[in-house]
């Protein structure tokens, strides 16, 4: 590979996993109520309601991790450029679509707003991936019944609590069920494009 793929390989990855933040904070902008400039032709506006900021939160997601997959992976494997692997970071490789999504959630989560997001499934290849609470549970069930819905509700952790909401989670492209019905860790085999595979897991702190 030569320094000029390098880079652009290098660039493009920290693009993508930079992207999403710009979207996010604004709108936990508008949930909070931070006047940006638009504020001041609707003076009225103060913020939004939990379940619109995670639809407008999920939209950004599935909008980077569509172009992630199609325009980056598929499109740098298909020119012998460089692919993506489980273990992108030892092979020199790109990170798979489901990892780049992890990836930046871990990194929105860091960053201190106390906003979440995350990938969860009730067939994980790692059990930290699975449901953390029976809501969980049960909105990955449900959502396996009616996908085109997302499952809403408030949640608590000690004192706090949060609005959750979990989309259906589905195989996109070629590169997820290849990943999943071949990895020696995965408990189920037999995924066919759009299936639901899971859920993305949407926690907005509620003051």
């Amino acid at each position: 590979m030569d320094n000029r793929r390098g880079t652009f390989r290098t660039g493009t990855i920290a693009f993508f996993l930079v992207g999403p933040w710009i979207g996010i904070f604004f709108l936990l902008g508008l949930w909070i109520g931070i006047p940006f400039p638009s504020a001041k032709e609707s003076p009225g506006l103060v913020g939004i309601a939990p379940k619109k900021v995670a639809d407008y939160i999920h939209a950004v997601i599935e909008a980077d991790r569509s172009i992630y997959t199609t325009e980056i992976v598929n499109r740098m494997q298909e020119n012998g450029i460089v692919t993506a692997a489980e273990h992108w970071e030892q092979d020199n490789a790109l990170p798979l679509p489901a990892q780049f999504l992890q990836r930046s959630g871990r990194l929105v989560a860091e960053s201190g707003p106390g906003i979440r997001y995350r990938l969860i499934g009730l067939s994980p290849m790692y059990q930290r991936n699975g449901p953390a609470t029976e809501f969980e549970r049960k909105a990955l069930t449900e959502l396996q019944r009616q996908p085109d819905r997302p499952v809403t509700g408030v949640v608590s952790s000690g004192k706090k609590q949060y609005f959750q909401a979990i989309y259906a989670d589905r195989a996109v492209s070629s590169a997820c069920i290849t990943c999943h019905n071949s990895h020696p860790l995965s408990p189920k085999r037999d995924f066919k494009l759009s299936d639901v595979m899971g859920g993305i897991a949407i926690t907005i702190p509620l003051e």
